[in-house]
């Protein structure tokens, strides 16, 4: 057992220990509340005639009878804990981390310490999100306010055997409302601090006896919580809305269709990234005019040169058709097609001096999928459900990275008047180095192809025994092209030739201690890029890959089950859409032609180009590994589950900022051990209280080529050790209305930010809470606030652009508190 682990299995002993002896008290049956009374955000049931549905596994079933780790948060407890996006769900569920970077659309998803895919479109993420069955790629199409919300299931660990390449973490699945044949809807307004108004309404009912509809829309605004001091503007605002429409037809008792579309747009001045260390090159800004709150990074005041922008739109159509076969076989097709149009820009060096002009990036995303599956319902000791799912996505990607005005001085005092005096030297004319709109203009084409078969088997060994059999056979296909150009003339100097004609032997040309020039190599941050495919490169590649799922699940009782699984999970390979994207060095040696480099197949192709060094165009696939056990209990007025697992994943991908760019590399290994418990109780009506621990352990048991070097056997940053959200309700009856306050409290504990910098850390407290009066006729009066006591740390920690030795970060979101008047018809 790896070390600090006492406390918390102290805690999750006495939880597991108190909830047990409290069952037996519990056992009278409660009467079933309504939604209105949910104030769980577990997978248990606390009555003992309620019972949770889950259907992120493809089936119909209760969660006592789901063998997987799954966390469910019902809409009722969404409404009341105003949740209002992905964002904001963690706080209820221990294992999951939403973190938003340096964009609106650059969001990452966490489950048990594994995850990635945010900043580069080309990474595909390891925990899938999916919105009523269908696939959002990206996280860009991930992030918008949830629509009507019945149900949000997070499936913990990999789930490649029923959802293919990209769940080698787990799933985010969530369910929103079908319409209804009775006409029904609700209307909502919330206004908060920072002058937040949101607005939301949808309405139901039948076209006729076959056909119903529904149509919602939002709308989601806000100030800034922070504030540019060089712009005299607000920063970090919202400004959001969508809208969502559906048909349900059902034109006999065994075919039902279901047609969504929607539409959802956001236009944020975002995101806030704040000075954490102003290390020496912030003399340099200063001495330009610049400005920086310097080492103050929870005053949430910055100054910036212009706003950022942050347009992004998210829509698309999906139609699933479900077809009974008898009353044994149920036939179900889903197809959609979804689009993302993003357009982003920010000051990139997060200064007011104009380091950086501009940094426009510009993502379409064009996403097509097709499942069809099978499924028995036999009365016997074997069932099965078999499908196949393919995958078809288009991107294209343009990124324009230009310098500001300031660039040029900022350069020639940070060299000592160097940069100018090469400039001279070598017969340029003045302002050809770092001139204001030099840069590299980017536009990259990304295709992928996948399709995916699977299939899983369920034999009813005894009357409690049940075995599972899963598998997955996955092909994935990617495509690739580059159109690349850099303007910056002084990058694209090869400084070791040029000290051989000012006198400097070739022999030692590359050394700094004779050849003054190499100085100045650090301002060469846009050096030519080489495109690719080319003569050497392809930039194709192919994975397969048979995941599999075998689990034993067995009923000790109506009330307790007990399962063991082993599972694989897949992910494939993603390419660095970036300027640092770099030939591997198995086909590329560096090196000026001075000096004589080795021959290599970039070199012999006559491709080299100046000051082109290694890296990575790809990363390989990911390989995810579990194994767990665990138990779900429900008595009638408490439950539990717990889950103890074992997972790892070779070939994890990470995408670490350095500075001046993004490296992708693969770790070769990382596991984590891992404990979830999760309890609710109610110990009268009126009372419901719940618990959630996850306590992880990580490790990278190998990773030797990271950008720190070898952090074989070190933790892996960001994944606090233990979390712990405690939460609760009480319901106060008062006549014919109802007063529920309800509160929650989520603790991680203590842990660096990220890799490399051991110096930047962070412990959240979070505490919210809200009390709503529902009244008779349908009205919801609602005070509410989040983060409470204004709990502040940092979401990333990164090396500020262009500024050797100074350091930046993302903090939290302040105190937010509100009302919120409902109605439902």
């Amino acid at each position: 057992m790896r070390s600090g682990t006492g406390p918390v299995r102290a805690l999750l002993l006495a939880s597991i220990s108190a909830f047990a002896t409290a069952t037996p008290a519990f056992s009278q049956a409660a009467p079933a509340d309504t939604a209105n009374d949910a104030a769980t955000a577990t997978e248990n049931a606390v009555a003992e005639d309620e019972v949770i549905i889950v259907t992120a596994s493809k089936r119909t079933a209760t969660l006592l009878d789901t063998p997987i780790s799954v966390a469910v948060t019902d809409g009722a407890t969404i409404q009341q804990a105003q949740v209002r996006d992905l964002l904001d769900l963690q706080s209820l569920v221990p294992s999951l981390r939403v973190t938003q970077l340096q964009s609106s659309a650059n969001t990452n998803f966490i489950i048990r310490g594994f995850g990635n895919g945010a900043n580069n479109p080309g990474i595909e993420p390891s925990v899938g999100v999916f919105i009523d069955g269908v696939y959002r790629s990206r996280s860009a199409a991930q992030i918008g306010d949830l629509p009507n919300v019945e149900r949000i299931e997070v499936l913990r660990g990999p789930q490649s055997t029923l959802f293919g390449k990209n769940a080698s973490a787990g799933i985010i699945s969530v369910v929103t409302a079908r319409p209804k044949h009775e006409f029904g809807g609700s209307a909502e307004v919330s206004y908060g601090n920072y002058n937040a108004l949101i607005v939301k309404a949808d309405v139901t009912g039948p076209i006729n006896d076959q056909l119903a509809f529904s149509i919602a829309g939002n709308y989601n605004r806000r100030d800034g919580f922070a504030r540019d001091l060089n712009l005299n503007t607000d920063f970090n605002d919202r400004n959001r809305w969508g809208i969502r429409g559906q048909l349900l037809w059902e034109p006999s008792d065994s075919l039902t269709l279901r047609l969504i579309g929607d539409y959802d747009s956001i236009d944020e001045n975002c995101c806030i990234a704040v000075n954490l260390v102003d290390g020496p090159t912030g003399n340099a800004v200063r001495a330009l005019g610049g400005r920086i709150d310097s080492a103050n990074p929870f005053s949430f005041n910055v100054y910036n040169n212009f706003e950022s922008t942050n347009k992004i739109k998210n829509y698309g159509l999906s139609l699933q058709v479900d077809y009974d076969i008898g009353d044994k076989l149920t036939l179900t097709g889903i197809g959609a097609w979804r689009g993302v149009r993003s357009s982003t820009n920010q000051d990139s060096d997060f200064t007011s001096a104009d380091l950086i002009g501009s940094n426009v990036a510009d993502t379409a995303i064009d996403t097509w999928t097709g499942e069809v599956r099978l499924a028995s319902n036999f009365d016997g000791f074997f069932n099965f459900l078999v499908g196949a799912y393919y995958f078809t996505e288009s991107i294209d990607f343009g990124n324009n990275l230009t310098y500001g005005r300031d660039f040029r001085n900022y350069a020639n005092i940070l060299s000592g008047g160097g940069y100018r005096n090469v400039e001279a030297l070598l017969g340029f004319p003045t302002g050809s180095f770092g001139a204001a709109g030099q840069g590299i203009f980017e536009d990259y084409r990304y295709s992928n192809q996948a399709i995916s078969l699977f299939g899983q088997f369920d034999f009813a060994v005894s009357e409690k025994l049940t075995f599972t059999a899963g598998f997955n056979y996955t092909e994935d296909r990617k495509r690739v092209s580059t159109n690349v150009t850099s303007t910056d003339v002084f990058s694209g100097l090869d400084l070791v030739a040029i000290g051989t004609q000012i006198g400097v032997p070739a022999a030692v040309a590359n050394n700094p201690q004779f050849n003054p020039l190499l100085a100045l190599r650090p301002l060469q941050f846009l050096p030519p890029f080489l495109n690719y495919p080319n003569a050497v490169e392809d930039g194709r590649t192919f994975d397969k890959d048979l995941a599999y799922t075998l689990r034993l699940n067995y009923k000790v009782s109506d009330r307790i089950s007990l399962y063991v699984t082993h599972a694989t999970g897949f992910k494939a390979s993603s390419f660095n859409l970036s300027r640092d994207s770099r030939p591997p060095a198995s086909i590329f040696i560096p090196g000026s032609p001075v000096s004589n480099p080795a021959a290599s197949p970039i070199r012999t192709a006559g491709l080299a180009l100046a000051n082109l060094t290694t890296g990575t165009r790809s990363a390989s696939p990911e390989y995810a590994t579990v194994y767990e056990g665990g138990i779900k209990a429900q008595f009638g007025r408490a439950s539990f589950n717990l889950a103890v697992f074992q997972q790892s994943l070779e070939g994890f991908q990470q995408n670490v900022f350095l500075g001046t760019g993004f490296q992708l590399v693969n770790a070769e290994k990382q596991s984590t051990y891992g404990v979830e418990f999760d309890a609710n109780v109610r110990p009268v009506d009126q009372l419901a209280l719940n618990l959630n621990v996850a306590w992880l352990d990580p490790r990278y048991d190998k990773f030797t080529q990271s950008s720190f070097g070898d952090l074989s056997g070190t933790r892996p940053a960001g994944i606090p050790e233990y979390s712990v959200t405690i939460g609760g309700s009480y319901r106060f009856d008062l006549g014919e209305h109802r007063l529920i306050v309800r509160g929650d409290f989520n603790h991680q504990s203590n842990v660096q930010v990220v890799d490399g910098y051991p110096d930047f850390r962070r412990e959240q407290n979070l505490l919210n809470g809200a009390a709503t009066l529902q009244l008779k006729n349908g009205l919801e009066l609602s005070i509410w606030g989040r983060n409470i006591t204004n709990d502040r740390f940092l979401l990333s920690a990164f090396p500020s652009v262009a500024q050797t030795g100074s350091f930046s970060g993302y903090p939290n979101q302040p105190r937010t508190f509100g009302g919120t008047a409902r109605f439902t018809f």
